[in-house]
């Protein structure tokens, strides 16, 4: 009996300290809301794509093949960009102005990643690269040629267009990814709460 008495106290001990010892866990930051992009500023990243085509299973060169579905998080799974249909060796332009900060292979495919405005990082991939880092581009600049051989591609050639931003944590120090056909006012909306 005094030993479960003790065992008792020496429980109840131990769980009153913990938490003056051990720190609370740090609040998650609220999504940061989409991003705001005047119409206009961007457009579609293949030369000769309106994105009006017909639907992708009739393979038609502009279809968006595949759509944006964000990681769980940072390094889950998800597909963190969206696939548009074309051909192998239309151009992939610039979508919007901005100034090339990579290109290059990233394991054995041609990427260009192109900083814009307001921290917006714009990504694509798999291009023969015709850019250098430091270039400035305006909307509708080449960047390379499209290449085949995107894994999962319905069509004969297919661009991953990718899109990040600051994360909304500063102490993450990291870019989120984000859908980027929000850039073209096509994304998927999601209403998120005024009150936090």
């Amino acid at each position: 009996m005094k030993c479960r008495l003790l065992a008792a106290v020496a429980l109840a001990v131990v769980l009153a300290v913990i938490p003056a010892v051990v720190p609370a866990a740090p609040a998650r930051a609220a999504p940061a809301p989409p991003p705001v992009v005047p119409v206009g500023a961007f457009g579609w990243p293949l030369a000769g794509v309106d994105g009006r085509g017909a639907p992708a299973s009739a393979g038609s060169p502009g279809a968006v093949t595949r759509l944006f579905d964000p990681p769980p998080h940072y390094y889950g799974r998800g597909h963190r960009g969206a696939d548009v249909g074309g051909r192998p060796g239309v151009a992939v332009i610039a979508a919007g102005d901005g100034v090339v900060v990579f290109a290059g292979p990233v394991a054995g495919r041609g990427v260009v990643s192109v900083e814009h405005a307001g921290g917006l990082r714009t990504t694509y991939e798999p291009v023969a690269v015709t850019v250098a880092p430091g270039a400035a581009v305006r909307r509708g600049d080449a960047l390379g040629a499209l290449e085949p051989g995107h894994r999962g591609c319905p069509v004969a050639a297919c661009l991953h267009w990718g899109l990040r931003r600051p994360s909304a944590d500063p102490s993450a120090g990291a870019l989120d990814y984000l859908d980027p056909l929000l850039l073209l006012g096509l994304g998927r909306v999601r209403l998120l709460p005024t009150d936090p």
